[in-house]
């Protein structure tokens, strides 16, 4: 087996990868409650994964609902060193249309109802995320991608939208003015807490419409986004496959795998114990390298 453990969070027609070998289940609970469902851990050669639903077996949870601390939490938990999103997204460009897959490099975080931090009550920290998104996990994902079929444009902005109501047409202007390519309702805080957890992640996103900005295109509608889902889903768990091919046969250190050391401000001395204890281990090295 290669050093490699890659979390695959599946999102909207993404609820299972069959291709998993050595398959067991993983119920999990975290400070933050219950993840999002069961995780699987499995292998794909010599590639170890571990797959969890973003809205849960069946699509029982709306994008506010989503618990991403607790998701990321479990992902930390089962051994994950590197995390792939696997997101449904509309475009807000025409040369990205339906069908088409997005690398995504960079995100503005929209939403307003979400825990967006592991951190505060006895421990602070401050990651930067000036680069949200892990580099070689992206070109990994993107190559896998287009080996699996899929059109893929590498590098974009990825709007997070708050939801669950589709955008208003002049949102969807304005997010385009913004500079933004695509718009999803699931990134943040998820990249963040990825970022804190000191887990290279990486998003890649899946056309399912164009937002609400083409003036002669019709508005949003479930049932059109639920076929093109469809289609993307089998290209998607193409993508999970090629992964597992291109992967190097041993994972090199990561910068994001150590962030924590530049970003836990607390002063050793007046770290909550209880706190830091709740955080287990996304928390453990760092403290661990400072006594504590």
């Amino acid at each position: 087996m290669t050093g490699w453990t890659i979390g695959i969070i599946g999102g909207s027609g993404l609820y299972a990868i069959d291709a998993l070998h050595d398959v067991e289940t993983l119920v999990l609970d975290t400070p933050w409650g219950a993840p999002s469902d069961t995780l699987v851990r499995g292998r794909i050669g010599g590639v170890r994964f571990v797959f969890l639903p973003r809205h849960g077996r069946g699509h029982r949870l709306s994008p506010t609902e989503v618990n991403a601390r607790a998701n990321i939490h479990a992902l930390k938990l089962a051994g994950c060193t590197d995390v792939l999103a696997i997101s449904a997204i509309g475009s807000l460009r025409e040369e990205l249309p339906p069908g088409h897959f997005v690398a995504v490099d960079q995100f503005i975080d929209r939403t307003v109802h979400r825990d967006t931090s592991f951190f505060g009550g006895g421990l602070v920290a401050h990651v930067s995320m000036a680069d949200p998104v892990c580099p070689r996990l992206s070109v990994f994902a993107a190559e896998a991608a287009e080996r699996a079929g899929a059109s893929v444009a590498r590098g974009g902005t990825y709007l997070a939208m708050e939801g669950p109501q589709f955008s208003t047409r002049a949102e969807s202007h304005l997010y385009r003015q913004w500079g933004a390519d695509v718009i999803g309702m699931t990134a943040m805080p998820e990249a963040k807490l990825a970022r804190e957890a000191e887990l290279p992640y990486a998003l890649i996103g899946m056309v399912t419409d164009y937002d609400c900005w083409r003036e002669d295109e019709a508005h949003v509608e479930v049932d059109a986004v639920l076929a093109q889902l469809a289609s993307n889903a089998a290209t998607a768990r193409g993508l999970v496959n090629q992964l597992a091919a291109l992967l190097p046969a041993e994972r090199t250190a990561s910068p994001i795998d150590t962030v924590l050391d530049q970003a836990l401000i607390t002063h050793i001395a007046h770290v909550d114990r209880a706190k830091a204890e709740s955080l287990g281990p996304i928390v453990s090295r760092v403290l661990g390298a400072r006594g504590f």
